[in-house]
């Protein structure tokens, strides 16, 4: 069943929750803190329920704009599989976040960086500064273990987690999730799902559903909206089709175009990185463990992956602006919600009052 509230993007149809958790075995959990100053969290992807240093996951990354700082991207591109859960942070608790990562790697594989090899933690960011005191790392190691520990089929989305001090469009930004299923020509039936930290876009440049609301908005705005872009964006994609990382990478550079639909230019300023991963099979951590024999999606079949990957990234951020509540943090800085510009209709009414006005 299609939103009543929000606009529908494209014309494929969504998984049962419209989440990254429609490809089965993935799960979401959050740590949120919202503590005054301190507005900030994690938010972790699990790829499945095992223990993923043991069964890798191929995987592969996008940079569509490098202003991050990022872990894990080197060896990810290099070997194209992924060995840990999926973090999410503030950009200040990057290197907290990945001794948690490789703590708990550890503790499930004592022989890690001896007989066995080192692992590689993954962690993505953005800068969540102007909600959240970003100076105090308040973001611990528990943090990220109890983000591991809530992990679950149903997540919430908005300000909560990674998202809770993060910005969009001059508004509140956060996590946002969708999905989409596509039927092949084979007869099979894939999903494609999404998960963005939105803390990116010039609210002159925002769209929404096709319609160029920011501009509307923008008029109202402070001077703030001039400025240069300076918010980055994290988008994980999930597939339970076969891939193989490059094949990954292609899917990955698709939810490009979902991001650019909803006011994008991937500014000189903003983060901007793509992480794809399919959970149709996995890798083994050892030699003596038999390789996968599994049938690749053909390359000619890939258009419909790609739509629903695109698709499901702008649905995804649209719900992280949508789902957004409200925060004030550091220095009393305050960050509207869009859904408080729209009290008594859809935004799908107020995109279209946008086009007559």
């Amino acid at each position: 069943m299609r939103s009543t509230t929000l606009p529908y993007i494209g014309n494929l149809l969504q998984g049962a929750r419209n989440t990254i958790t429609d490809v089965e075995g993935v799960t979401v959990g959050h740590q949120t803190l919202d503590d005054g100053g301190v507005q900030t969290g994690v938010t972790v992807v699990r790829p499945h329920a095992g223990d993923p240093f043991r069964d890798k996951v191929p995987a592969a990354a996008v940079v569509l704009n490098g202003f991050g700082k990022s872990v894990g991207l080197v060896q990810l591109a290099e070997l194209g599989v992924l060995e840990t859960p999926i973090a999410l942070t503030n950009t200040f608790s990057v290197g907290t976040v990945a001794t948690a990562q490789i703590c708990h790697c550890v503790a499930a594989n004592p022989e890690s960086g001896r007989s066995l090899p080192t692992v590689n933690p993954l962690v993505f960011e953005c800068n969540d500064g102007f909600l959240n005191d970003i100076q105090r790392l308040a973001v611990t190691e528990a943090d990220y273990l109890q983000a591991l520990n809530n992990a679950g089929a149903d997540f919430a989305q908005g300000s909560v987690g990674a998202g809770r001090g993060m910005s969009s469009f001059q508004l509140k930004g956060g996590i946002g999730s969708a999905s989409r299923r596509v039927s092949a020509l084979d007869g099979d039936v894939h999903t494609v799902g999404a998960l963005v930290l939105a803390n990116y876009g010039r609210q002159p440049q925002m769209v929404l559903a096709g319609h160029a609301v920011g501009e509307r908005l923008a008029a109202q705005c402070t001077a703030e909206c001039k400025e240069p872009e300076k918010g980055s964006i994290i988008i994980v994609v999930a597939t339970d089709a076969p891939l193989d990382a490059r094949q990954l990478r292609r899917l990955a550079l698709r939810a490009g175009a979902g991001l650019a639909r909803i006011g994008s230019i991937f500014g000189h300023g903003s983060g901007d990185i793509v992480l794809a991963f399919s959970t149709a099979y996995t890798v083994p951590d050892r030699v003596d463990r038999p390789m996968p024999t599994i049938a690749m999606v053909h390359d000619g079949l890939l258009d419909g992956l790609f739509q629903a990957a695109a698709d499901s990234t702008e649905q995804a951020i649209l719900h992280a602006l949508w789902r957004a509540t409200a925060v004030t943090g550091r220095d009393g800085n305050h960050r509207q919600a869009l859904s408080e510009l729209l009290p008594s209709s859809s935004l799908s009414s107020f995109a279209e009052s946008s086009v007559s006005s």
